[in-house]
């Protein structure tokens, strides 16, 4: 018999925050787009209960709880991220983090930089 996976998804969730190694950075902020999905084996029969998913509403309020805290490297932003996420919802198999930061000053044009943190279990 087969293994059903769930996925469960924010997909470009926007933020203006503080991040940056960069005192100004930290001073002017700038636009910051993330993403997360969430993997888990579905054991339920189709029952229509929250407890058997993962609550995206609880994804959004880690994610903006920690936009809000202003780091150096957005690294240690989606670190916290995922290990919030891994402590709250012990079923998840897997976990991606992606953060955009949109604009970086870079001396030149660039959309944006990316950093991705992924977990499996």
């Amino acid at each position: 018999m087969g293994m059903i996976k769930q996925k469960v998804s924010l997909e470009e969730v926007r933020f203006f925050a503080y991040h940056g190694f960069y005192p100004e950075e930290q001073v002017l902020g700038t636009e910051f787009i993330v993403d997360i999905d969430t993997e888990l084996e579905v054991f339920s029969s189709g029952e229509d209960e929250i407890s058997n998913t993962v609550n995206y509403e609880k994804l959004f309020k880690i994610v903006a709880d920690e936009m809000k805290i202003p780091r150096k490297l957005l690294e240690t932003v989606a670190h916290s991220i995922l290990e919030q996420i891994r402590h709250e919802y012990l079923a998840v198999k897997a976990i991606r983090v992606r953060i955009r930061k949109m604009h970086p000053l870079l001396g030149g044009e660039v959309k944006n930089s990316t950093i991705e943190l992924t977990y499996s279990r």
